[in-house]
């Protein structure tokens, strides 16, 4: 008598080669419906984002978001943070200036960005702190995100 292990018939008929295929389109079907759902809310968020650089002005939260992530550095013993991002596709040159070292680079900004920067001139800089922009991400081979550094490090070490 051939051997029958719980809950498995070993002379059961296995799907046939048709119901696996079906079966392997089927998931990677759900696995792009995933990806494409994914992607979507991405763009959104995406776009959301870009409405409120665009639009609107450097509110209390965005500054003390700022603040925390020096605070958090300074914490860490470090003498840098990056105190905000945005997509370089924000910039009027898509980042080119940043990716560059163009020293014209803050003519570029827009929006908070460009806030950000004002904020800088007026209130960090004559404190001594320092700021850089810097593309971070390289999507594709292309300038993805700008990352704005503030440093408080001395110059004379």
């Amino acid at each position: 008598m051939p051997e029958k292990k719980e809950g498995l018939d070993l002379n059961a008929m296995p799907p046939s080669a048709e119901e696996i295929r079906k079966e392997v389109i089927r998931r990677a079907r759900e696995e792009d419906e995933k990806k494409e759902k994914a992607k979507k809310i991405q763009e959104s968020k995406a776009a959301d984002f870009a409405e409120d650089f665009l639009k609107n002005h450097v509110s209390e939260a965005d500054v003390l978001a700022v603040r925390r992530r020096v605070a958090n550095a300074v914490e860490a013993g470090k003498f840098e943070a990056m105190v905000y991002s945005f997509s370089s596709d924000l910039c009027s040159d898509s980042g080119r200036a940043i990716n560059s070292g163009d020293k014209d680079w803050p003519e570029t900004l827009q929006g908070k960005a460009k806030e950000f920067y004002d904020r800088y001139q007026k209130l960090a800089k004559p404190q001594g702190f320092k700021l850089k922009a810097m593309i971070i991400s390289f999507p594709g081979g292309m300038p993805g995100d700008v990352g704005f550094f503030l440093n408080w490090g001395s110059d004379h070490v």
